[in-house]
Order: structure tokens, then C-alpha cells, then sequence
């Protein structure tokens, strides 16, 4: 080892973000006093500083001067590939119609279809890339990133493309999701059966040829497709050989979240309208929760996820921003936990465990989201003397440094 493999941070509070199962263990698995060793972008060694190996104490060093180091954040439910906006939604919503009026008044996702089916692959890329770089301004280096405002063959193929260009044009890591079973496009309203047979799983296994697809996601809702109809899209996904998550009681309970538990999802989200019911099977399943306080904010929803019934049983809790153009238009993980904490009541540490490690489990990653050794050195870099302050102040960026891949 020397200086030019090696990359030692000294004088550092580290958030590890670890679990030992000590009920002792510091809170966000702080170790003040800390230095944290990189050895070609992996975590070689963190600890208290006076017990760094002699090896690395006569190497350089960054003195960070107390700067608390956490897991870089990751934001694991996002929709940043759309067409257009809907400000005039937003202010019809204001005026006193709900998601579903609007939605079934021909707004909503289907109004994205349309902008986003007229928008070329460079359109989409621009001002994809205009929010995510939102995003990596607050630290985040590894970004999920669902198609389903196509609709169509051409169109959602579009958007998985540009979501893995994104991967290429940032210092980034995508994590693609196809979301064909997001709405019925006008021109098969009333024959969603019809819909999923000609495009949608067409274009998913089109998808999967063409290494588009890292995870299959849909939209289980009155307003969308029900269980037994998202049944056959994760039937599909179980047949190439990916995993699926779930859009699942947001609006009204349909047993979404029990339905995805079935097939081993990875997450199911949003969840307000979640029973116990599907809280057991997501515990039984480890089927992280997903929450998007984002979109509960924007349409100022009043019924908030079980908070209670998930830690009761253990269900693991991620954050997102849920980024999209209609009911989230939110590219701020830092807004995302401080929301967290003030409407759903979760603690800074759950903020900071949800954007971080839960959301590393909620993408299937298990090699960041945590300082444990051996991990990618993603790290964020902090100007603040606590984690709590994350989630505590609103709209202040208090990041110094990101670090992705060890640079």
C-alpha cells in the first residue's frame, strides 16, 4: 500500500450507519475521533483514529476537522425521465380536485405520456440531467430511475435508455426500473388485459434484451391495474429473472404490499393505506417499506403510513424522493428527511438509515449504504457537528465533499 492506492480521512466523526444488534451500540453507529482508510475505491479500514494500523499512520492524510462522514445518500424511488411538467395540475389540485379527478379527467400520468412521447431521447437526457444533478449537489451516488411515462414500445425503451446514458454522462450509479404497468394509455382505455398483452410485456422482454432493466415495477391502485393484473407482470419479471416492487396502497388498500411479499419484492411504496396484514408479509418477506413523503405533502394527503405496525414488526423503512413531474416535483433527499421526521414522525436516525442503508436494500445492493469494511467508498461529507442536523434544517445543504467510488 502507499499514497497513491490509499486515501486516509483523520480527525472525522463517522456515521457508520452499521447494525450490530448491541443494544449499546451508538446511535447511527457514530465513532467520533475517527479516521476511514479507501484502498482502490473500497473501504479498507474506519475507526477510532489513535488505533489506525501503523501501516496507513505514515502515509498523507485529509484532516477533515471533525466533518461528519456518512454513507452517501441514495435515492431509491425516482421518475427524473419525463416530458414537460404539470404546474397546471398542481394549481388544480390547489383549486379543490383530487389525484384521481384529475387523473380520470385525462391529467395525471397520462398527460406526462403525452409530453414525454414528444420529447427525443437528447430532450428527456437535458432535463433529466438538470434534476439529477440536483441530487448529486446533496451528496447522492446511486439513483433508481422507472420508465412508465411511454406507455408505448418506442417510448419506454426511450426512457431506459436515457436513464442508463445518465449512468454515463455523471459520476453516478443507475439502477433502472420498468414501470410499463404504470397507467392505461388513452388508446386502450378500458382494456387494460388488451394493454399489458400487446405493449406491456412485449416491451419488457424487448427491455430485458436489450440490458435495459435492472427490476420490475408497477401501479397497483383503483386508478391503475389490480393485483391479479400485476400478478402477470411480475409472473413475466419471475420468468427473466428479475426482481419486482410495487406501487402499492397509496390511494386505497387493494393488498398490493401483501401481493409483492409474495413474489419476494424488494420494496412496495408509499403505503399509506397499509394493513397489518401486508405489514406481516413484507416482515416475513423482508420487503422493504418505501416511503415518499414527497408525494403525501403534495397532495396533501391525511392518512399516514403505519408507522407504528412497521416497527412493530421489523419491516425495514427507506426514503425517496419519489421524483416526478405531478405529485412529487421534488429533487431534494435532505427536504425528503426532514419531511420524514415532520410528517410521518420518524426519528433523524431512521431519516439517515432510510436514505442510506434501507434504500440501499430497497435497490437489492449490498455493497454501500453503510461504512462497514469492504464497502464502495460512497461517502458524503458534512459540515455539521450531528447527523440530526440533516433532517432538522430546511433548505440548507451543509455538504462539503462527495465522495463516489473513492473520488
Amino acid at each position: 500500500m502507499d499514497a497513491v492506492t490509499c486515501r486516509i480521512f483523520r480527525n472525522a466523526t463517522l456515521a457508520t450507519l452499521e447494525t450490530t444488534g448491541d443494544a449499546a451500540a451508538q446511535a447511527y453507529g457514530l465513532i467520533p475521533q475517527a479516521a476511514l482508510v479507501i484502498e482502490d475505491g473500497r473501504i479498507a479500514w474506519r475507526g477510532p483514529e489513535d488505533q489506525l494500523p501503523a501501516p496507513y499512520a505514515t502515509l498523507p492524510s485529509e484532516d477533515l476537522n471533525g466533518a461528519l462522514v456518512t454513507p452517501a445518500p441514495i435515492d431509491c424511488h425516482t421518475h427524473v425521465v419525463f416530458g414537460g411538467d404539470r404546474a397546471m395540475e398542481f394549481e388544480m389540485r390547489l383549486n379543490g380536485a383530487s389525484y384521481e379527478e384529475v387523473a380520470r379527467a385525462g391529467g395525471g400520468i397520462v398527460s406526462t405520456v403525452r409530453a414525454t412521447r414528444a420529447a427525443s431521447e437528447e430532450t428527456l437526457l437535458t432535463q433529466a440531467l438538470k434534476r439529477v444533478d440536483a441530487l448529486i449537489a446533496e451528496g447522492v451516488t446511486t439513483l433508481e430511475i422507472k420508465s412508465g411515462y411511454g406507455l408505448d414500445v418506442e417510448t419506454e425503451l426511450r426512457m431506459l435508455r436515457v436513464a442508463r446514458k445518465i449512468g454515463e454522462r455523471r459520476p453516478i450509479r443507475v439502477r433502472t426500473t420498468f414501470l410499463g404497468a404504470h397507467a392505461v394509455p388513452a388508446e386502450f382505455k378500458g382494456e387494460d388485459d388488451r394493454y399489458l398483452d400487446e405493449i406491456c410485456l412485449p416491451t419488457l422482454e424487448l427491455a430485458h434484451d436489450e440490458g435495459l432493466v435492472d427490476a420490475v415495477d408497477g401501479f397497483c391502485e383503483g386508478i391503475a391495474f389490480s393485483p391479479a393484473q400485476m400478478a402477470r407482470v411480475f409472473d413475466k419479471a419471475a420468468a427473466l429473472g428479475l426482481p419486482v416492487k410495487l406501487h402499492a396502497e397509496q390511494l386505497s388498500n387493494l393488498g398490493g404490499a401483501a401481493l409483492a411479499a409474495s413474489y419476494k419484492a424488494l420494496s412496495a411504496d408509499h403505503l399509506e393505506y397499509l394493513d397489518e396484514a401486508g405489514v406481516t408479509a413484507m416482515a416475513e418477506a423482508g420487503t422493504v417499506a418505501v416511503l415518499l413523503p414527497g408525494a403525501f405533502y403534495t397532495l396533501r394527503e391525511t392518512v399516514l403510513p403505519p408507522m407504528d405496525l412497521l416497527r412493530r414488526h421489523g419491516v425495514a423503512i427507506a426514503l425517496a424522493t419519489d421524483c416526478n413531474p405531478g405529485t412529487s416535483p421534488l429533487t431534494s433527499l435532505l427536504l425528503t428527511m426532514n419531511m420524514a421526521c415532520t410528517l410521518f414522525r420518524m426519528t433523524p436516525e431512521e431519516a439517515l438509515a432510510g436514505v442510506t442503508r434501507e434504500a440501499a436494500r430497497a435497490l437489492g445492493l449490498d455493497d454501500c449504504g453503510t461504512l462497514c469494511l469492504g464497502a464502495r467508498a460512497d461517502l458524503a461529507i458534512w459540515d455539521v457537528a450531528h447527523p440530526a442536523e440533516l433532517s432538522y434544517r430546511i433548505g440548507f445543504n451543509p455538504l462539503t465533499s462527495r465522495i463516489f467510488g473513492g473520488s
